[in-house]
């Protein structure tokens, strides 16, 4: 029986000197291997002729890493199994971004291939087989190593974007765009003009965000319905708030209406649309006025615009709106002899009766009439409707305090 284990043992022994010897042979190939395989890829890959030289030369430290972490493998597979997760460390961070994983995935075949039909000429005719099964368990490993690597640029890129788009839309609201948010912007993949007419224009929108678990993952459905209506879209999340900017659309509300349901309940707010992503902070402020002042209004449409909103806004502190109002509504009918101005205010006043304006004013229903279509023509506010009145009723009363010099404007 002594003998018979001596036997098992010696049997052993004489097994492992001949796979090591084996793997001192394939060391000694090693360097063929790799200028095979770098031959190989000149050959049939087309896209890697077009890199940089460093670039290649980053790509061929790699190949040659994984060639010598195989034969290293090889020789002990049990005391270098994590060897196929550490080829890709002789390469920088950047080599992510050089080739794609459908790219990798090429020169790992490639490599593969490279050395099932080379070690023939390499080793002995008996050692080719055992390598042979060897190197398709080996890269096995290297290929789920690659899968690992691309993960996880990809989760650090995510997370790093995420933060950047974060950033982005924080300089939109607080008014500090300069050209370094726009080549930012590029970076994110925004292009300013997405829409089908080539438009640069952009609109801030700020709704509540919704309260779920799902709460990360927002940003990146609204980016992706963004994208399916034609539009950019910047998104971030601001405590209970949700921000998108909108570009490469004049028709963001039709745009919200198919993102409204990433928002949470209660208003959304439409900025005005402006010209580009430096002038952003315009629609912001109005935005943001708006949803604070919303809550005025329960019963305004989803999504809203702010400056259907200017009355609220106005009453909520909103200077902008204030100004606006006199500006741009109380303002045009004071030109002239003031007739316009004048019927409004006694339609106002009687309580929106026609009849009773003409009393007042000695003049004929008709004339109320047309007076108040011209008024509606003039400040796109039709006095016979009741939210446009009280817009109105809104718009004289600010004049009035803010503009007491006719025809003048309100800085």
């Amino acid at each position: 029986m002594a003998a018979g284990a001596d036997r098992e043992v010696y049997g052993r022994s004489v097994a492992k000197g001949a796979h090591l010897a084996r793997a001192e042979r394939l060391q000694g190939a090693t360097g063929a291997l790799a200028t095979a395989a770098m031959a190989a890829m000149e050959e049939k890959l087309p896209w890697f002729a077009k890199l940089s030289a460093q670039d290649r030369s980053w790509i061929g430290l790699v190949a040659q890493s994984g060639i010598s972490a195989f034969v290293e493998w090889f020789r002990d597979p049990d005391a270098h199994s994590s060897m196929p997760t550490r080829i890709f460390g002789s390469a920088p961070r950047e080599f992510t971004r050089v080739i794609s994983l459908h790219q990798t995935v090429d020169l790992v075949r490639t490599t593969i291939e490279t050395i099932e039909t080379t070690i023939g000429t390499l080793l002995p005719p008996d050692d080719v087989p055992i390598v042979h099964e060897a190197i398709q368990r080996y890269a096995r490993e290297v290929a789920f190593a690659a899968a690992t690597v691309y993960a996880q640029a990809a989760e650090m890129r995510g997370a790093w974007d995420a933060r950047l788009e974060a950033l982005l839309v924080d300089s939109v609201i607080r008014g500090e765009a300069d050209e370094s948010v726009r080549s930012r912007a590029s970076a994110l993949g925004w292009t300013g003009a997405a829409g089908t007419t080539g438009s640069a224009e952009v609109a801030v929108v700020v709704g509540r965000a919704a309260d779920t678990e799902t709460t990360s993952n927002v940003a990146d459905m609204v980016r992706q319905a963004a994208r399916e209506a034609g539009a950019d879209a910047l998104c971030a999340i601001q405590g209970d708030r949700l921000v998108v900017v909108l570009g490469g659309t004049s028709k963001p509300v039709e745009i919200v209406q198919k993102l409204a349901q990433w928002f949470g309940p209660g208003p959304i707010v439409v900025g005005p649309v402006v010209k580009d992503l430096m002038s952003a902070v315009t629609s912001a402020r109005a935005a943001v006025a708006g949803l604070r002042a919303a809550a005025a209004w329960p019963n305004a449409p989803r999504p809203v615009q702010a400056d259907e909103l200017l009355p609220e806004r106005s009453l909520s502190g909103d200077g902008h709106a204030r100004r606006q109002l006199a500006n741009e509504v109380y303002g045009p009918l004071t030109i002239g002899d003031g007739v316009l101005l004048d019927t409004v205010s006694a339609y106002l006043d009687s309580g929106g009766s026609i009849e009773a304006t003409a009393r007042t004013m000695f003049i004929h229903a008709n004339t109320v009439r047309y007076r108040l279509k011209r008024v509606a023509d003039i400040t796109a506010y039709n006095p016979l409707d009741p939210r446009d009145a009280f817009t109105l009723r809104v718009a004289l009363t600010l004049g009035r305090l803010l503009n007491p010099e006719p025809g003048t404007a309100v800085l």
